[in-house]
Order: structure tokens, then C-alpha cells, then sequence
């Protein structure tokens, strides 16, 4: 009995210490998680729980006027067996990706080189050429590329003044609509110029002194310092920018009138899968939808990761 005393008595002891444990924890980390507190609210609330809602909506027939329906992986099977539509809006979405991306980078990374000179009023020059990235995603710009490229607008005068010939309506052309767009995406660049300026300004000069020093002009010296040294901010901005262009939707939805016209030829799968969502009221088929995206933008970014050894140096050993 008085060993089952003692025992009780330790165990006793053993949980008050716990417990005044987790107090002291409690009220060390409480104002910590207090200011937390609104970023986790929003996490659960408005990202963690409409995303395994969406998961299992997407297993469902949902119009959002009856309860939704079980039916399994029907969404995902109608997807690449019936819906022509939306494998229409896949070849859209991949055509623009894989011409945007690489011209936008480019012409980001070209402009970052001239940015990079010493030169008289060179701040001025760098906020002009961020303007069209803080600019180019909206509403008003997208409007405003419509009216550029219709049959009487801007692009079209232009040509006619230099080359006397009528061009034709880029917008309402399936064979134009879509490079229009890519126009406007690569017209964008300033976000991907502003940190490709970073990653030169962080090139060390004696780099490029040695190279000057053993007979390298500056094209070998772009090749083979300034292209291995940036590798890294190249990747970031490469997956960044591909996460974005799969995600694009403001453009098309403006200059097709939410339509994705001409025939599907502006149908990105961001603007098939608003249609499908809020004008079809297919909310199951449009979840469905939103989860091939999820893989197909976690896909690239894997390859791209596993592929990335090859051709991107750390300058630390690492490959």
C-alpha cells in the first residue's frame, strides 16, 4: 500500500509538472500565435478548407442549386474521353506558356543587361520599364489591347501608314487572337527585369576583369560568367513565370468577351474552367478542373527542379 502511495503520488506530481508545463509554454508563445492568429484563420478558413472541399467536389455532380451527387472519377475520365472543348483549352494554354515564358525572360533578362549600365537618369529608365508589369494585368490594359489590335485600331494604322497594306483583325482571327495575348504577357516582363537586375548586381566585377584579362570579348563573357552566375535567379524566375502564364485569365476573359474566342482560339484553361464553374454550373466538373491544374503546374515544377542539376551552379559546389 504505501509503495501504490507513492507511486500515485509521482504520477500525480509527474502530470502537475506537466501541466504547469504547458502553462509556462502557453503563456511564453501566446502573444507569438496571437499575432498569428488572423494569417492561420485565413489559412484554414479561406485556403485549407475550400481546397479539400474543392477535392471532394470534384468526385461530385454539383450544380450549386442541388446537393451534390457522387459519381466517382466521371469528371476526370469526361475531361480527356469526351469534353474536346477542354483538351482545346489545354493546347491553348500550353502554346502560350511555351512561347510566353521564353520570350518574357528574354526580353526581361536583355533589358536587365542594358538596365545594369552606368548612365545618366537610369532610375527614371528602370520605373518606365516596370510600369507595364504593374499596369498590364488589368481590366483597363486588357480593354485597351482590344481596341489596339481591332481591324481600326492603333497596330493596324500603323501598318497601313508604313506599308500601305490592310492588316487584318488580330483579335477576331483564330490564326492571330492568341499572339496578341502573348504580346501583352511578354509586354509584362518588368517583375522577372527587376530581379534579373539583382542577380548581375550581385555578379562580382573581378569576374569579368579576369575574363578581359585573358582576351574574352563580352559575348564569351555573357556566355560563360554572366549565364552560369544568374543560373539561379534564371530558375526562380522560370518556374515563377510558368506558375503564372498556366494561370493567366484576365486577358483572355477581356479581349474574348468571356468567351475564349475565336473559335476556342484564346481558351485558356483558367477561362474554360470559369465557364464551366459559373456560367455552365458545372462546379464539380470546373473542381475537377482546378486539381488537373494543381498536378499540371506541380508536374513542371518537378521536372523542372530535377532538371535544374544540369544546367544551374550555385558557386558553392553545388550543382
Amino acid at each position: 500500500m504505501i509503495f501504490l502511495k507513492k507511486t500515485l503520488q509521482v504520477g500525480e506530481g509527474s502530470v502537475l509538472n506537466q501541466q504547469s508545463a504547458l502553462k509556462r509554454l502557453w503563456k511564453k508563445n501566446a502573444i507569438p500565435y496571437l499575432f498569428l492568429a488572423p494569417w492561420l484563420i485565413g489559412f484554414f478558413v479561406l485556403t485549407l478548407y475550400p481546397m479539400i472541399n474543392s477535392l471532394y467536389l470534384s468526385f461530385t455532380e454539383f450544380n450549386m442549386l442541388e446537393s451534390p451527387k457522387w459519381i466517382g472519377m466521371q469528371n476526370y475520365i469526361k475531361m480527356f474521353t469526351e469534353d474536346e472543348r477542354y483538351l482545346k483549352s489545354l493546347s491553348v494554354t500550353f502554346k502560350f506558356v511555351f512561347i510566353s515564358v521564353p520570350l518574357k525572360l528574354f526580353f526581361a533578362l536583355m533589358v536587365a543587361l542594358l538596365m545594369n549600365r552606368k548612365m545618366r537618369g537610369i532610375e527614371f529608365y528602370r520605373t518606365v520599364y516596370y510600369i507595364p508589369t504593374l499596369l498590364g494585368g488589368s481590366v483597363a490594359i486588357a480593354a485597351m489591347w482590344r481596341k489596339l489590335f481591332s481591324s481600326d485600331g492603333v497596330i493596324n494604322r500603323i501598318i497601313y501608314m508604313l506599308a500601305g497594306i490592310e492588316a487584318p483583325n488580330w483579335i477576331a482571327n483564330p490564326s492571330y487572337a492568341l499572339y496578341t495575348l502573348i504580346i501583352l504577357a511578354v509586354w509584362q516582363f518588368g517583375s522577372s527585369m527587376v530581379i534579373f537586375l539583382a542577380g548581375l548586381k550581385d555578379i562580382p566585377k573581378e569576374y569579368y576583369e579576369a575574363a578581359q584579362v585573358d582576351g574574352a570579348n563580352k559575348f564569351q563573357s555573357f556566355i560563360h560568367i554572366t549565364l552560369p552566375t544568374l543560373s539561379p535567379v534564371i530558375l526562380f524566375n522560370l518556374v515563377m513565370q510558368i506558375i503564372m502564364a498556366f494561370q493567366s485569365f484576365t486577358q483572355a476573359y477581356v479581349v474574348s468577351n468571356g468567351q475564349g474566342g475565336p473559335l476556342d482560339s484564346t481558351m485558356f484553361y483558367t477561362l474554360y474552367l470559369y465557364l464551366k464553374g459559373f456560367y455552365y454550373f458545372e462546379m464539380g466538373y470546373a473542381s475537377a478542373m482546378a486539381w488537373i491544374l494543381l498536378l499540371i503546374i506541380a508536374v513542371f515544377t518537378a521536372i523542372i527542379f530535377a532538371t535544374s542539376k544540369y544546367w544551374v551552379s550555385y558557386g558553392d559546389g553545388r550543382d
